[in-house]
């Protein structure tokens, strides 16, 4: 499409109209307190958008803790990546593995309940700034925890503390807690045409 003065200037007070709604949802919005976000769905890349923030609140030179249901027997690039940074991320490994290859559920279940006795510790401690609990949702869609004891601890966490859930198959009850839910949509996944998944991408 040609540029012409005339598109420039329609482009230019559509850039103005939409300036000015943000600006003004932005002043509207002076509030700061910690949010829980769920990354949920099929699709790819929940962990790894959990791995972002937790990156990004490194940055911003705040605490974090990361507590791993569920995942356990294979170490991961994020793991072995935040684990260079003791004094500022608690890193926990709490899981025995995929549920399919674990095929013991009171294993799983004796697991997940030492992983949140692990995240009741961050999720009590105020100097905490971001907690992210990898794959929480499957854990509680399997019913290794009791989701009202879940949701109330996440309830009573310090005001300015982040928490972020990952894992398919979100709680309804998770999903109504929460300030921000994301469902991760699969279109096409490589492992579809027999390709494993490659450190880097998925490990």
């Amino acid at each position: 499409m040609t540029d012409t003065p005339d598109r420039d200037e329609r482009h230019l007070a559509r850039m103005l109209r939409k300036k000015a709604v943000i600006d003004e949802r932005i002043a509207n919005s002076p509030n700061e307190c910690g949010l829980l976000l769920v990354l949920s769905g099929n699709g790819k890349g929940k962990s790894s958008s959990a791995f972002g923030m937790l990156a990004r609140s490194m940055g911003h030179g705040m605490q974090c803790g990361v507590v791993q249901f569920i995942k356990g027997r294979t170490s991961t690039g994020e793991e072995l990546f935040f684990r260079r940074f003791p004094e500022q991320v608690r890193f926990h490994v709490m899981g025995e593995g995929f549920t399919w290859e674990t095929q013991d559920r009171q294993r799983d279940i004796a697991a997940a309940e030492a992983a949140w006795a692990v995240s009741r510790e961050l999720l009590r401690d105020p100097s905490v700034g971001l907690v992210v609990l990898d794959e929480l949702n499957i854990a509680l869609k399997h019913g290794y925890l009791d989701l009202d004891q879940v949701l109330s601890d996440l309830q009573a966490r310090p005001p300015m503390q982040h928490v972020v859930v990952t894992g398919r198959g979100a709680k309804p009850e998770m999903i109504e807690l929460a300030d921000t839910v994301t469902e991760m949509g699969m279109i096409k996944h490589a492992f579809q045409a027999g390709i494993k998944a490659q450190k880097g991408v998925e490990l």
